[in-house]
This record gives structure tokens, C-alpha cells and sequence, in this order.
């Protein structure tokens, strides 16, 4: 962890060879909570575009260089959840007919793997559930950069929790579901 504390000061200082590597060591967890947000490698890509420019024209204003990847997945985010909004004019018709699909003899546990039933959550469940299962984030941590109480980022998982269950026919079992 120091390493990365080291690597962070001296972008900040305005080593750019270290900027390409802070964002080297975090580039996995943008992806992936890039994906579990927007469900689409191009929009992933596009959001992770933005947020690399947003991030080096703002690498000064981080505070504290320990947290520069809650840093960058906040601003990750806000940058998905911008594209989200803009996106969600547009409907795709085809995805939810293939979703939705009937038309062989797989039951519904089937149909829908872990990745397809967490699309279809609200966008503030999946962003908890990415969060805390997929990326090991502490409630806190996550109440912090979305700016909500560890309540309410409880209360989200749980009603992900329960709506996942739902679509994966499979009792509501807490902590342990994913």
C-alpha cells in the first residue's frame, strides 16, 4: 500500500509516468465496476476515458493519496451514472426480449447467470452490490463515496439481496449470497 501512496504523490507532483501507473494498479476494479453499472464493454471503455482525464486534470485536489482509488471510483461513478442517464432514452428492445426469452426448456436459475440478474437491479442496488461483493468494499467505505449513511447502503443490499434471490429462485441468505 505504501507503494501506491508513493506512486500517487508523485503524480500529483506531476509525474505523469506515475499517473499511467496509479491508474495501472486501479484499472481492473474501473473496469469492472465501469461494466457492472452500464453493462457494456464500450460504455465501460468510454466512462473509464472520461474518468482518466477527469482524474488528471484533478490529481491535485486528492487530499489524501491512501484513498486515490475511492477517489477514482467515485469519479468513475459520476461519470457512469451521467452516461446512464443519457443512455436510458434510448431502449433496447432486443436485450430485454433476450432476457425475457421463453423459448427452450431451461428453467429461469438457467437462463439468468449472476451477471444478467445484477443488470437488472436498480442502478443504486448494483452499484452496492458491485461495491461490496464483487470489489470488497466495507459498507463505510462505500456510505463515503456515494455520500450515504451505512443505513441506507445497508438497506440497499438487503433489497438487491432479496430481488436477486428472487431471480435466481434461491432463499434470501444474507451476507453470504454472492
Amino acid at each position: 500500500m505504501d507503494d501506491i501512496i508513493t506512486i500517487v504523490m508523485k503524480a500529483q507532483e506531476g509525474s505523469k509516468d506515475d499517473f499511467v501507473r496509479m491508474i495501472r494498479k486501479f484499472e481492473k476494479t474501473m473496469y469492472r465496476v465501469a461494466f457492472g453499472i452500464l453493462r457494456s464493454d464500450e460504455d465501460a471503455a468510454d466512462a473509464i476515458q472520461e474518468t482518466i482525464v477527469a482524474a488528471y486534470r484533478q490529481i491535485r485536489q486528492l487530499r489524501e493519496p491512501r484513498y486515490a482509488q475511492t477517489w477514482l471510483v467515485r469519479i468513475l461513478i459520476n461519470q457512469c451514472n451521467g452516461m446512464r442517464k443519457r443512455n436510458e432514452r434510448v431502449v433496447a428492445l432486443y436485450e430485454m426480449d433476450n432476457l425475457y426469452a421463453d423459448n427452450d426448456n431451461r428453467t429461469s436459475e438457467d437462463k439468468l447467470d449472476l451477471y444478467d440478474a445484477i443488470g437488472v437491479l436498480s442502478a443504486e442496488q448494483r452499484e452496492v452490490i458491485m461495491l461490496h461483493y464483487l470489489e470488497d468494499m466495507p459498507l463505510r467505505d462505500i456510505g463515503e463515496m456515494l455520500q450515504l449513511s451505512e443505513g441506507t447502503i445497508k438497506s440497499r443490499l438487503y433489497r438487491a439481496r432479496e430481488k436477486l434471490a428472487l431471480l435466481l429462485c434461491e432463499p434470501v441468505r444474507g451476507e453470504g449470497l454472492l
